[in-house]
């Protein structure tokens, strides 16, 4: 393939689940109370198996874009931690989702491209592709307590070491998930896709 695909990345319980006021931190964000003073809220963050080896062996064949539906006063102090290499190109916050007549803060990838024969998005939120359904991942929400967990290195990373190798990747993720017919049985009628 001679051009990268973008991959784009959910945050929030992809690759870390994080967890407020507990007893030790891994990161301390600062805000202001209501007379300005500042005040720390501890955030525990709980790293998904396999992410350091998953954003560093991706990142040999994908661009890799942070795209979440979290705020850039919470999310980004946690994202620099996470991503000490640099490995993400670029970062989508809030602000960068939209709102559908079905869904509030869903990730539209035309902010990216117009041609979607090369994106993909991994979340562990279907409806975050309710505009692009045949670019989306959908992956299991990760949990700290989960004894077991290997879905980044051994599900995730081999679909997209094969999708890498697509000329177009919705077909082979059409054939994956169906996800047009799963919006249907939500009641979201199906979305027209650009070419």
């Amino acid at each position: 393939m001679s051009h990268r695909a973008f991959l784009l990345l959910c945050a929030h319980r992809l690759l870390k689940q994080d967890c407020i006021a507990l007893t030790w931190s891994a990161h301390r964000l600062k805000k202001q109370d209501a007379e300005g003073r500042h005040r720390v809220n501890r955030v525990t963050v709980f790293e998904r198996p396999g992410l350091h080896e998953f954003l560093q062996r991706t990142s040999e064949f994908a661009d890799l874009v942070l795209f979440t539906a979290g705020l850039e006063g919470y999310a980004k102090p946690l994202v620099d931690r996470i991503d000490a290499h640099n490995r993400f190109i670029h970062r989508l916050y809030r602000p960068s989702t939209v709102t559908t007549e079905y869904r509030e803060h869903v990730k539209d990838l035309s902010c990216l491209s117009k041609d979607f024969r090369r994106i993909v998005l991994v979340d562990n939120n279907p409806y975050s592709f309710l505009l692009q359904p045949l670019n989306g991942i959908p992956c299991l929400t990760f949990l700290a307590g989960q004894p077991v967990d290997d879905q980044l290195m051994g599900t995730i990373f081999p679909l997209l070491k094969h999708l890498s190798l697509q000329e177009d990747v919705r077909p082979a993720l059409y054939e994956m998930f169906h996800m047009p017919e799963w919006f249907q049985r939500q009641g979201i009628p199906q979305v027209e896709q650009a070419v």
